[in-house]
C-alpha cells in the first residue's frame, strides 16, 4: 500500500485553505471578549496579535520550504532540535487542535440549534470527516465555497455598519481606561482568530512546488485575513462602541441590528455557522496529517500511517481524529474545549520559532526571536487554569514518549 500523498494543491488552493483556517468562528466570537479585556484598545490588541502571527507564520513558511512533508512543526522540531522536541510539538498540535475541533463543532451547534448544540456538533464532525476522507481536492473545493460565503457576509457587515448613521468614528479613539494587561489579554484572545495561518504547512506533502508555494501562500493568506479583521473591527466598534461590543453575545449580528439593518441578522448568524464549519474542516485536515507523520515515525500506532490507495489520504488517521473529536464534542462544553487548547497551540508555535532560530539567515533568526517572545507573552496572559491544564497535557505526552522511545530501534531517528 502506498504511503505517499499526492501533490495536488497549487498557490490558490493553499491560500484558500489558509483563509478557511483563519476566517472562521473567531472573527464572529472573539471581538466581544477582546473588547471586554482591552476596551477602546481593541485595535491595539488586534495589531499585536497580527504581529505575533506574522512572525510565527514566516518562521513556519521558511521551515516548510525546507521540509515539505506532512506534519508541520512536528517535522521542523525533529529535524532542527531533535526527536523529542519534534514529538512534543506534534503532541501539542494534535491535542490542542483536537480540542479546537471540538470547540468549532460546538460553535456550529450553538449558532445553528442552541437547544441541541452537542448533537449538531457531532453531526458536523461526522459530515466533514467524510468530506476529508474523499480527498484533499474535495476539501479544498468546499473550502473555496465556505471562504467566499464568509467573506461576503463580512463585507455586508462592514458596508451596513460604516454606511449607517449609527457609525461614529469617535468611538475608535483610545480612552484612558486602556491598560497594558488588557491589551495583551485581548491580543491573546484575538491571536487564535489568526491561528490557522500555517495550516498549509502541515499539508506540505500535498502542495505542488512547496519550496516556492508555501512561503508565498502563508503571508498572503495572513495579509488578507488581517485586512478583513481590521475592517470588521473598525465597523463594529464604530457602531457599538467598546462597552456594548464587550457585552454582546453575537457581536456582528448585534452590530448590523444597531446599524438599522436587522434583516441581515439571520444572514450573519448563518455566516457564523458556515465559518465555524470551514474552520472545523481545515482543523480536521491538519490534525490528521500531523497524526500521519507521527505514526510514520512510531510515536503513534503504525496503522494510522496508512494512505488510502484510491483517495490518497491518510484515511485511518482521519477516522481516528474524527472519532475522538466527536466524542469530545458530545461530552464537554465550549469553554472546557478551549481551556488548554490555547496554551498547547502557543507551545507548538514556540517550538517552530526555536527551530527557525537554527537557520543560518539573520532575518530568519530575528523573526523567530520576535515570534518566540510573542508566544511567551501571550501564554503568560492566559488564565492560570489554562496554563496548568496545558502543562499537564504536555507532561502526559512527555511520559508517553519516555515509555515508547521509538528512537531506540531507529524508527524515529533522523
Amino acid at each position: 500500500m502506498t504511503r505517499e500523498l499526492r501533490r495536488s494543491l497549487g498557490l490558490f488552493d493553499a491560500v484558500v485553505i489558509g483563509l478557511g483556517s483563519m476566517i472562521g468562528a473567531g472573527v464572529f466570537a472573539a471581538m466581544a471578549p477582546a473588547a471586554r479585556a482591552a476596551g477602546t484598545g481593541l485595535l491595539i490588541g488586534l495589531a499585536l496579535a497580527a504581529a505575533v502571527a506574522y512572525c510565527n507564520a514566516m518562521s513556519s513558511a521558511r521551515l516548510a520550504a525546507l521540509y515539505p512533508a506532512s506534519g508541520g512543526t512536528y517535522v521542523y522540531g525533529r529535524e532542527r532540535l531533535g526527536d523529542f522536541w519534534g514529538y512534543l510539538a506534534g503532541w501539542a498540535f494534535v491535542v490542542g487542535k483536537t480540542a479546537s475541533c471540538a470547540a468549532m463543532a460546538l460553535t456550529v451547534g450553538a449558532y445553528a440549534w442552541p437547544e441541541q448544540a452537542h448533537a449538531v456538533a457531532v453531526a458536523a464532525v461526522v459530515a466533514l470527516t467524510a468530506v476529508n476522507y474523499a480527498g484533499v481536492q474535495k476539501s479544498a473545493l468546499l473550502t473555496r465555497v465556505i471562504v467566499a460565503v464568509v467573506l461576503a457576509v463580512l463585507v455586508a457587515v462592514v458596508v451596513s455598519c460604516l454606511g449607517s448613521s449609527a457609525a461614529d468614528t469617535g468611538r475608535l479613539e483610545i480612552g484612558g481606561d486602556v491598560s497594558a494587561d488588557g491589551v495583551v489579554e485581548a491580543a491573546g484572545l484575538l491571536f487564535f482568530a489568526f491561528a490557522g495561518y500555517a495550516r498549509i504547512a502541515t499539508l506540505g506533502e500535498e502542495v505542488r512546488d512547496p519550496a516556492r508555494t508555501i512561503p508565498r501562500a502563508v503571508p498572503l493568506a495572513l495579509g488578507i485575513t488581517l485586512v478583513a479583521y481590521v475592517c470588521v473591527a473598525v465597523a463594529v466598534l464604530s457602531v457599538l462602541g467598546a462597552g456594548d461590543l464587550g457585552r454582546a453575545t453575537a457581536p456582528l449580528a448585534d452590530a448590523v441590528e444597531a446599524a438599522g439593518a436587522g434583516g441581515l441578522g439571520p444572514v450573519v448568524r448563518a455566516g457564523a455557522v458556515v465559518a465555524a464549519l470551514g474552520s472545523l474542516l481545515a482543523l480536521i485536515l491538519g490534525v490528521s496529517r500531523t497524526t500521519l507523520a507521527m505514526a510514520r515515525d512510531g510515536h503513534l500506532p503504525g496503522a494510522l500511517a496508512a494512505v488510502h490507495p484510491r483517495f490518497q489520504v491518510p484515511h485511518r488517521a482521519e477516522l481516528a481524529v474524527g472519532t475522538v473529536v466527536a466524542v469530545v464534542a458530545a461530552t464537554v462544553d465550549l469553554r472546557g474545549a478551549i481551556g488548554f487548547s490555547s496554551f498547547a497551540v502557543l507551545v507548538y508555535y514556540a517550538i517552530a520559532n526555536v527551530s527557525a532560530w537554527t537557520l543560518s539567515s539573520r532575518s530568519a533568526q530575528i523573526t523567530a526571536a520576535c515570534g518566540l517572545a510573542g508566544c511567551v507573552v501571550l501564554a503568560l496572559s492566559l488564565p492560570a487554569v489554562s496554563a496548568i491544564a496545558g502543562l499537564g497535557v504536555l507532561a502526559v505526552g512527555a511520559v508517553l514518549y519516555a515509555l515508547r522511545r521509538p528512537g531506540r530501534d531507529g524508527s524515529a531517528d533522523r
